[in-house]
């Protein structure tokens, strides 16, 4: 009897293993995505990128690449991340092994007093084991769905990481561009101090009148302002760095702001490179896949659903006699179910899956029209500012010249006291901006290589 219970058992295995040849379930396909003209730039595209440098050769700095490994490590961003990864690698180890059955223990005792004071006891050690057959694919829809979700972790983890060491390197940069202006700004009091000796001289050898020796300390004041501004801001971009660093606010060791280059080739690549290297793009198509496979998993369940139920071992009234073989037990349930009913929720489902993968795919294009504009915004910011500081340069040169040449004319009474002042102040501003233009085209670069996907 047994034999015959294993035979149909095995016969109903290899039949459910055999229906498996009417999976329902649909093939993934990579979505096609049209990249051709994502980029606005004259540049001749190949596949060189700076994407494709790794930031330690990117940014040559040695204390900002301690700063970089330092937060890569101890950012709580990054540390999050870890964690989330942590949890999809469980979930999706679990998932990969849902096509295997499920067996659970048990042992018992039931003691049972009738009204004729007769006692009553069983005692039962036993082994249950279930099993669905995988007959329409929902099973490994669902595997693959979990892979995906645990990749797409994996991509924002990425994306984390890129905008972790883009945020560095552009708030130490600024924190080295604040105190070249600080210097700029130090020299430039120091001017201005000798600058107000030199008025009041000129105020008592009767060449200019006491007027011009308040306005000359009005910009000595509005110098010590920006002065006390700068330095304000040095304090908050160091706070700012440390907590980048995953510790609390404290003085930066940094280096020089007229020491830093940024000597990469400054490519974008052909547009394509995107889907491959932005992690928010691959995220974005994970996340179609995902939704994908999901509505496989929901489509499955308008069809039957194969089971079987098994379980086995020792039952008897008396505890000797519990390992006995005439107390050995098994019994065998297969199962075929068919939704007929249910208030409509198995087509609901399906109907919202369907319509959460077409939102996936509309996330997914949006996504790489967005990379294709940060790519566009960044090119077009580096080329901006790159012109600008030759005609900066240009300017300063000649409001430099300008402000020597008007204290010589003051001294013979060649030119009023504003045409001075306004000469000195134009000098100072052109001077701060100067240095804040080249942070730009630093920075430019800096959202150039994330928007690519560099920085992993």
């Amino acid at each position: 009897m047994r034999k015959q219970n294993s035979l149909k058992l095995a016969f109903i295995i290899i039949i459910s293993v055999l229906l498996q040849s009417c999976f329902v379930a649909k093939n993934y396909k990579t979505p096609v995505a049209e990249t051709a003209n994502i980029y606005r730039t004259d540049q001749i595209l190949d596949s060189t990128s700076i994407a494709a440098v790794s930031w330690d050769k990117l940014f040559t700095d040695p204390i900002l690449q301690e700063y970089i490994k330092e937060g890569l490590s101890n950012n709580f961003d990054m540390k999050m991340a870890l964690q989330n990864l942590l949890a999809a690698e469980a979930t999706m180890k679990q998932r990969k092994l849902g096509q295997l059955p499920s067996l659970n223990s048990n042992a018992t005792w039931i003691y049972e007093k009738t009204k004729n004071s007769n006692d009553f006891n069983q005692y039962e050690l036993s082994g249950n084991l279930s099993w669905e057959a995988d007959i329409w694919g929902k099973i490994r829809s669902s595997k693959r769905a979990s892979i995906a979700s645990y990749l797409q972790t994996v991509s924002v983890q990425q994306a984390i990481q890129t905008e972790i060491v883009a945020s560095i390197a552009s708030t130490y940069f600024q924190l080295l561009a604040l105190d070249a202006q600080v210097k700029v700004a130090e020299k430039t009091l120091i001017n201005r101090e000798k600058g107000l000796e030199t008025i009041k001289a000129l105020k008592s050898a009767g060449i200019v009148n006491e007027v011009s020796v308040k306005q000359t300390e009005a910009q000595k004041y509005e110098t010590e302002i920006i002065l006390k501004d700068l330095k304000y801001n040095v304090t908050i971009f160091e706070n700012t760095l440390s907590i980048l660093l995953g510790k609390s606010p404290k003085i930066i060791k940094r280096d020089l702001f007229e020491n830093q280059i940024i000597t990469a080739n400054i490519k974008v690549g052909i547009p394509a490179l995107l889907l491959s290297r932005r992690p928010d793009v691959v995220s974005a198509e994970l996340n179609f896949r995902n939704s994908f496979e999901l509505t496989n998993v929901a489509k499955s369940h308008f069809y039957p659903s194969l089971t079987v139920n098994a379980s086995g071992g020792f039952r008897s009234l008396e505890l000797k006699d519990w390992f006995n073989t005439n107390a050995l037990f098994s019994t065998i349930i297969t199962g075929l179910t068919q939704p007929i009913f249910n208030q409509r929720q198995i087509k609901t489902n399906f109907e919202i899956a369907k319509v959460n993968q077409q939102k996936a795919y509309l996330q997914f294009e949006e996504s790489l029209l967005i990379a294709g504009k940060e790519v566009s915004d960044a090119l077009a910011d580096y080329n901006n500012e790159t012109e600008k500081l030759v005609i900066r340069k240009n300017k300063l040169d000649a409001l430099k010249i300008a402000a020597d040449y008007s204290d010589e004319l003051l001294q013979y009474g060649m030119v009023n006291y504003l045409e001075v002042l306004t000469a000195k102040d134009n000098a100072l501003y052109t001077e701060l901006e100067l240095v804040n233009n080249k942070y730009n085209q630093m920075n430019a670069v800096i959202n150039l290589y994330k928007a690519l996907g560099g920085g992993y």
